[in-house]
């Protein structure tokens, strides 16, 4: 079963949900977001991280653009460790490479 990021957002508590959509307003409305808040995922081709911390918890959701404007949400997962798990960044990474390999489908 693949986990996307909706599966995730609705999981998640009220008080979260709405850090979550806060976190997305902020992005759509600022043009030099700080990296506290969205960061390109080393060693990746365009995988991005939106960071979103909520009290002690800490949460990433994956993400990448089209075409220079449009974010697609990947997945999300409530980070409990230092690193990131290299799980999380391939189930991302997938989750792109089917997004993009169905667009490029759509438009020939």
């Amino acid at each position: 079963m693949k986990i996307t990021f909706t599966d995730f957002y609705h999981k998640q508590r009220l008080k979260v949900k709405e850090k979550i959509t806060w976190t997305f307003k902020l992005i759509e409305t600022i043009q030099q977001v700080p990296a506290d808040y969205l960061e390109h995922m080393a060693g990746t081709d365009g995988l991005y991280e939106i960071r979103v911390k909520f009290g002690s918890d800490i949460f990433r959701i994956f993400c990448f653009f089209d075409e220079g404007k449009i974010v697609v949400l990947a997945n999300g997962f409530h980070k409990k460790t230092q690193k990131t798990p290299k799980t999380e960044i391939e189930k991302a990474l997938k989750i792109k490479e089917e997004y993009e390999s169905e667009k490029q489908h759509k438009n020939t």
